[in-house]
């Protein structure tokens, strides 16, 4: 299933669905944020995905981490939680969802980065090299505010 993200952009459809989900800041020793290459849209971002029935959300960031990356982590704390109404992703099956994402900040305690049927590529990337990659501007919000360590997680 392929997606298209709209950021505050007049002619995207109306929201039809919200759910939960994670996404996941990682640095390894080196500093380097882990990004995965998306295959629904080509775009670079951190690990995320839904929260499962019968998990915890902060199980969800681990699972998501593990299946999209290959890099087993261990979740330290929230960097925040994003619910914009302007940013919305629209699905092949019609489902148009409205933005609701807990950032978590985590830890890598293993593994290795491998690409997945969610994931095309995995790096470890470091700060000077963002601006080469296509990251989504909601995605690029997430690792400036988990790059700056922030004493109070982010609320918008």
């Amino acid at each position: 299933m392929t997606r298209i993200e709209y950021y505050d952009d007049p002619k995207a459809p109306k929201a039809n669905s919200i759910v939960p989900a994670v996404t996941v800041f990682v640095l390894d020793a080196q500093d380097r944020v882990l990004l995965i290459r998306r295959t629904d849209n080509g775009l670079w971002a951190i690990p995320g995905g839904a929260q499962d029935f019968g998990e915890y959300i902060a199980e969800t960031a681990v699972r998501e981490a593990k299946e999209e990356s290959g890099i087993d982590v261990e979740v330290t704390e929230i960097v925040g939680i994003y619910t914009d109404p302007k940013h919305v992703m629209a699905y092949t099956d019609g489902e148009v969802r409205q933005q609701f994402s807990i950032c978590f900040r985590a830890r890598p305690i293993g593994g290795e980065p491998t690409p997945s049927s969610e994931s095309s590529e995995v790096r470890w990337v470091g700060r000077d090299h963002l601006r080469e990659l296509p990251i989504h501007p909601s995605i690029q919000l997430r690792i400036t505010h988990g790059y700056e360590h922030r004493t109070q997680p982010y609320i918008g």
